[in-house]
């Protein structure tokens, strides 16, 4: 049986979305948990127009969960926002779990949800790990895909893993037994990530896991604000917003560093929530997502002669995920499939919400 749409869209508008991107519906609302078999259900949330065009927004991690920030490039007037927390991330449960979490369960879950809505078809709008996601369900599933908007992709090589977690090793950052997050030159990236997981995986919360989630956290952080900071720098007039926009990160940053060596408390929320968001990225990461080496270029390459359009938008600052990426993804399909992609480049870093990359967005999503 599938859904109602609307239905399932009679609530309040959340105090995040500007009444003028808003519906009288308003848009967003968990919906109750999707059964995936034991023992994962997936919560799922809905906003926007109920009659209009249908997108599915994938977040980013792995492990981070939907979120009301999401809906900001949709106009939820005449456009229809669907956003799953995939399976142990966010409000699906169980939380933090790593049973049966692999990037094919990923897909075979969207497309269940699409069944259960009744869609025909649906339109993808991801960022930075979401764009894997994207691409591994766009190749499986071409005839169910409208068309793709991937912000940041990511291609899960060691050089954006590896700078992320060990660029830090060097330089000014924070004391850390290497019991803890050993990431010295003489570590491997598969060994740390190893570690990582162990600490992350245990029930019991010790204080090395606690502190390993934690700096996982200031690492992203300070990636981003890195790339936003580099976007300031750059030659040319600065954008409309971006220097609120770093500054806070840069608060963000300040209240992850200054709690790193707090005590730690099994009942703080950002705590576990933490522990459950880096046990799933450690997960996949140590397996790099479950895709084996050329999986994302022949995904590419289905999708362009499966004649789906993609719009690549990716900050020039990237600091997380190179800005080559999709570069060289936009390159292979317009051989394959001339005019079917778009390649944009903006005056940011990683964050969707930067004011340049949510104003390419916006165009892109937002074009009839």
């Amino acid at each position: 049986m599938t859904a109602d749409l609307p239905a399932l869209l009679q609530f309040k508008p959340h105090p995040m979305i500007s009444k003028n991107d808003a519906t009288g519906q308003g848009p967003w609302r968990r919906q109750r948990d999707f059964d995936l078999g034991a023992p994962h259900r997936m919560a799922w949330h809905l906003g926007g127009n109920p009659g209009g065009e249908p997108w599915l927004l994938l977040h980013g991690g792995p492990g981070s969960g939907a979120n009301p920030g999401l809906l900001a490039p949709l106009d939820l007037r005449r456009q229809c926002a669907i956003a799953p927390d995939q399976r142990g991330s966010g409000g699906s449960r169980p939380r933090g779990s790593t049973l049966r979490n692999h990037t094919a369960a990923l897909v075979s879950d969207l497309e269940t949800l699409r069944q259960h809505l009744g869609l025909e078809r649906w339109s993808l709008l991801a960022g930075s790990w979401g764009t894997v996601l994207a691409l591994a369900y766009a190749q499986a599933h071409p005839q169910r895909v409208q068309r793709l908007v991937l912000r940041g992709a990511f291609a899960l090589s060691r050089r954006e893993i590896g700078g992320l977690l060990q660029g830090a090793a060097s330089g000014k950052t924070l004391s850390v037994p290497a019991a803890v997050w050993p990431a010295s030159r003489s570590v491997s990236l598969p060994a740390l990530l190893a570690r990582l997981r162990q600490l992350l995986q245990s029930g019991t919360p010790a204080v090395a896991g606690l502190r390993a989630a934690r700096r996982w956290a200031l690492l992203e952080s300070r990636a981003a604000a890195r790339g936003m900071w580099r976007a300031l720098l750059g030659a040319g007039p600065v954008v409309a917003g971006a220097r609120p926009v770093w500054a806070a990160q840069r608060r963000r940053e300040r209240r992850l560093a200054a709690g790193f060596q707090r005590r730690g408390d099994r009942s703080d929320r950002t705590d576990r929530a933490l522990r459950r968001k880096f046990r799933i990225q450690s997960h996949y990461l140590l397996r790099r997502g479950f895709v084996r080496p050329g999986c994302l270029d022949r995904a590419v390459r289905a999708v362009a002669l499966a004649g789906v359009p993609v719009d690549w938008v990716h900050g020039a600052f990237d600091a997380v995920c190179p800005p080559q990426n999709s570069r060289r993804w936009q390159a292979l399909m317009e051989r394959l499939s001339p005019g079917l992609s778009s390649l944009t480049f903006t005056r940011a870093g990683h964050l969707g919400h930067e004011p340049d990359t949510l104003a390419a967005l916006r165009e892109k999503v937002r074009r009839s």
